[in-house]
């Protein structure tokens, strides 16, 4: 991970204008124990399967990874990020390996089957409806823990 001031004017110009949410109202739960947990992944990695339309520069919307794709592309092109890890071990971005061995460990309940990738350059204030959409499937999916991973 770069630090802001060390990141290209564009990067660094882009990130230095963006403004927390203000967040109004908060809910909090006492969480299940993790053997009973589902676990879904979001990732701000661009990542999509191959053959999917990429993701655009500031992209706001998302993609769907089913818990057994593998063939993944990322359209995340940054100066100041090294993409050597992922295409060494998709685990590094998408942990779906890693979530199946926990499961089958009894460490955590299950494995989603559907998991979401953003374009991580855009303003957060403007994928609120993907978000929303998002957190919509999970419920639908009893998808009550979520592993994010920014990028």
């Amino acid at each position: 991970m770069v630090l802001i001031p060390e990141m290209p004017a564009v990067g660094r110009g882009f990130i230095s204008r963006l403004e927390p949410p203000n967040i109004e109202e908060y809910s909090w739960i006492s969480p299940k124990a993790s053997k009973d947990r589902r676990v879904s992944v979001v990732s701000t990695a661009a990542v999509s399967n191959r053959g999917e339309k990429p993701f655009s520069w500031l992209a706001r919307d998302y993609r769907t990874i089913k818990k057994n794709d593998r063939d993944l592309v990322m359209t995340h092109v940054a100066a100041e990020y090294d993409r050597t890890a992922w295409q060494q071990d998709l685990n590094t971005i998408i942990p779906l390996d890693r979530l199946e061995e926990m499961a089958s460990e009894r460490e955590i309940g299950s494995v989603a089957e559907n998991h979401y990738a953003f374009m991580g350059a855009a303003d957060p204030r403007d994928m609120e409806k993907y978000a929303l959409e998002v957190a919509g499937k999970m419920k639908q999916e009893a998808v009550d823990t979520v592993f994010l991973v920014p990028v």
